[in-house]
C-alpha cells in the first residue's frame, strides 16, 4: 500500500516542480515618453487672456479676420503667439509661436516663453 502511495506522490511532485518559476529574471525596465518641451505647454492651446495673464498686455496686438497675432517683446527676445478658433464660434488659441532676438535672429522658443514671463513676476 505504500508502495502505491509512493508511486503516485513522484510524479505529483515532479509536476509541481515544473510549475515554478524560473528565478532571476527581471521585467523589461518602464520606458516613459519624453516630456513635452519645456515653456510650450504655457502657452501652446491658450486663450488671450492666458496669455495676458502670463505676459501682460501685448506689444502688438494684429487681427486679420479670425486669426490673431500677439507680439510681446523683452530685452533677450520677441515672441508672436498666432492664435486661430478651434472651430467655428470658439475663442480663438495658440495654435503656433515664433521666437527671435530683438535683431531678428532665431530665439529659442520655450526660453523666451521664460524670460518674458521672469519680466512680469519681477513687477
Amino acid at each position: 500500500m505504500k508502495r502505491r502511495y509512493s508511486v503516485l506522490i513522484l510524479p505529483l511532485l515532479a509536476l509541481a516542480g515544473a510549475c515554478t518559476t524560473a528565478g532571476g529574471e527581471h521585467p523589461a525596465p518602464i520606458v516613459n515618453a519624453p516630456p513635452p518641451a519645456m515653456g510650450l505647454d504655457r502657452v501652446l492651446g491658450k486663450d488671450a487672456r492666458a496669455l495676458h495673464m502670463l505676459f501682460g498686455v501685448p506689444d502688438l496686438d494684429v487681427r486679420e479676420a479670425q486669426a490673431r497675432k500677439l507680439q510681446y517683446t523683452g530685452p533677450v527676445c520677441v515672441l508672436d503667439a498666432y492664435l486661430y478658433p478651434p472651430a467655428a464660434g470658439q475663442e480663438p488659441v495658440v495654435r503656433y509661436l515664433d521666437a527671435r532676438t530683438p535683431t531678428g535672429e532665431d530665439f529659442d522658443r520655450a526660453s523666451c516663453i521664460a524670460a518674458l514671463s521672469r519680466r512680469v513676476e519681477a513687477r
